[in-house]
């Protein structure tokens, strides 16, 4: 494929395609670690590795390789992804983690039965550290194919 078919720019091709790539390993992470295929791992946030990670690493890679690394552009990427990489690992792990701890809040209310248990909150929100950084990895291989 070359970059630059499906969107007609390269740059928000390599993102797209690295973001599909870490879903996909998101995917068959779980069905081979866990044998379960989960399809909806493939629209869901979370998990190794990060596909957030890996969309803006592509694009920031793509900007550098075309524009070069002392452009505007270029430093406004890096600036984008490193909000991007921080907000994954620290906010969205912390609201992750919050929501976790009021799961099992709830889950030891008795006057609650199974069927009100039917909304959890979603824990699986931000990355760890490692998550992002293989994302980001990932993300940096597609994008220097611009």
């Amino acid at each position: 494929m070359r970059f630059g078919m499906l969107t007609t720019n390269p740059i928000i091709d390599c993102a797209l395609l690295a973001w599909f790539l870490a879903q996909l390993i998101k995917v068959v992470l779980d069905a081979v670690l866990l044998r379960k295929l989960d399809l909806r791992r493939f629209v869901s946030s979370g998990g190794m590795p990060s596909s957030h990670s890996a969309l803006v690493v592509a694009a920031t890679a793509a900007v550098g390789k075309l524009h070069g690394i002392q452009s505007p552009d270029f430093a406004l990427a890096v600036i984008l992804s490193a909000v991007v990489m921080y907000d994954a690992c620290n906010v969205r792990r912390s609201a992750g983690d919050t929501a976790r701890l009021v799961n099992q809040i709830l889950a030891h209310v008795e006057r609650l039965t199974a069927e009100d248990f039917a909304d959890d909150l979603r824990e699986v929100m931000g990355h760890t550290p490692l998550q992002v950084l293989m994302g980001a990895l990932l993300g940096l291989g597609v994008g220097l194919l611009a």
